[in-house]
């Protein structure tokens, strides 16, 4: 039976794209909000173990591998190799699957600043065409907050390196991991190295607090105050207002953690659009807030209008759930809403995530 290897997590725009483990799990893996890796230990692949995954995959496929046109790089890290190594392994997938035309990879900021743009260039030539890295925040203190283990000039060396190399860059934002006390630093200062970098996407990937996760114990001693829905729009608006109308595009509608998917667009076309959209929400009555907070997190897959709320009939049904979530105590309304966003999260492959 042929056999390969594939980790746990991918972007969700690499849905259609074929899988290539090149390493296993991530070399960092102390991120307190991420739980995708952990319980799980970092280890290299070597070129031929990933050829082999390659050729059995190339066996599985069959004729229909001549159809894939776009592969993902796994895992969290694939820039951590050796060019020479990722090199091999590009120049014998384009060999196996010659339609494949998108290449692409996760990495973190340290591993990116480490290569040249002339090693960046040899890889785009060779197939590599994006990179995809978590930003989280451009805020210091955040990342120190959160664990990140990178620094904001180190993400900004990096990505400028991949840009300036022709490759795609990708970075992905977290809104709210800062919490209510650095929200304006976080907003602010995110939105400073973004401009700084002039990414080709900016993705939002708005932030949920596993239950396993660490930044419970800091919720718990006071150190970490989690934000509803609508104060992380608010921060979202900060965010996008800071923004220049640069030829990036701003993603929320690939993740439906984000609770206004329809604030999306290249900043450049749409950021007076975007901005009306989050004004339009904070615009609403408190109890039309939590409505629609209400009704995207029970149905995340929906991208509900704003003007679903203003529906009599919608709201009549809605109302007595939301008191009656508020006369739970204090924030219950809230701590139900960051409940049920955390189901969509992945789960730890531990039972002591610490």
């Amino acid at each position: 039976m042929l056999s390969y290897e594939q980790g746990v997590i991918r972007p969700p725009s690499e849905a259609s794209s074929i899988l290539i483990r090149v390493t296993r799990n991530c070399p960092w893996n102390q991120c307190v909000f991420c739980p995708a890796y952990k319980g799980t230990k970092f280890s290299r692949r070597t070129v031929e173990e990933v050829k082999g995954d390659i050729d059995n995959m190339a066996l599985a496929y069959g004729v229909h591998g001549r159809n894939i046109t776009t592969a993902f790089l796994q895992d969290a890290d694939s820039l951590i190799l050796p060019t020479a190594d990722l090199l091999e392994i590009l120049r014998y997938l384009k060999l196996k699957f010659p339609a494949v035309n998108r290449v692409t990879s996760y990495a973190r900021g340290n591993s990116m600043k480490r290569k040249s743009v002339e090693e960046y260039r040899e890889l785009m030539e060779a197939g590599l065409t994006r990179v995809h890295t978590g930003m989280e925040s451009g805020s210091a203190r955040v990342l120190q907050l959160i664990q990140k283990g990178t620094s904001p000039e180190t993400m900004v060396e990096g990505g400028r390196r991949v840009k300036e190399s022709g490759i795609s860059l990708s970075e992905y934002i977290m809104p709210g991991v800062g919490g209510r006390a650095l929200t304006q630093e976080h907003a602010k200062e995110t939105a400073t190295l973004l401009n700084r970098i002039e990414p080709d996407f900016i993705r939002v990937r708005t932030f949920a607090m596993h239950p396993q996760s660490p930044m419970q114990r800091m919720v718990h001693e006071g150190t970490f105050v989690p934000m509803a829905d609508d104060e992380i729009a608010r921060e979202i608006r900060l965010l996008v207002a800071t923004l220049r109308e640069m030829h990036s595009y701003f993603s929320c509608a690939d993740f439906s953690l984000n609770l206004l998917m329809q604030v999306d667009g290249y900043l450049d076309e749409k950021k007076e659009a975007m901005l009306r959209e989050l004004d339009r929400f904070l615009a609403l009555s408190k109890e039309q807030r939590q409505a629609y907070s209400l009704l995207r997190r029970t149905s995340p897959g929906i991208p509900y209008p704003l003007d679903v709320v203003d529906d009599k009939r919608t709201m009549e049904k809605i109302l007595p759930e939301i008191k009656k979530l508020e006369s739970e105590g204090p924030d219950g309304f809230d701590r139900y809403i960051w409940m049920l966003m955390t189901y969509q999260l992945p789960q730890p492959q531990t039972d002591n995530w610490t």
